[in-house]
């Protein structure tokens, strides 16, 4: 299974893109995957090839109408993982000293 981090925008819409990340978000939530939006980026839980094709949907969405887009991907493939965003982070805040709130 893929976690995967995005975190894609224009680069030639000016100081905020909130918009046109919210398309690309509705593209990962109709996805059907499992995903967790963050400050600066959106992991997806999934299969390489489903995440991969949602990621495609999101650069696709955007160059429709940007000239420019910038993209980070950060990927952590394992095999037989299941639910890993919740158990990645149940592992850390179980090994932390203060119990985050």
């Amino acid at each position: 299974m893929l976690l995967a981090e995005l975190s894609i925008w224009p680069m030639d819409k000016g100081e905020s893109v909130s918009v046109y990340v919210a398309r690309c978000v509705e593209i990962i939530d109709q996805s059907g995957l499992a995903y967790q939006l963050g400050p600066l980026g959106t992991t997806i839980e999934g299969e390489w090839r489903q995440v991969m094709d949602v990621v495609n949907r999101c650069f696709e969405v955007l160059e429709k109408d940007c000239n420019r887009i910038a993209a980070s991907l950060k990927m952590d493939w394992r095999r037989g993982r299941v639910h890993g965003i919740e158990q990645k982070l149940r592992s850390v805040r179980e090994k932390m000293s203060h119990k985050p709130s």
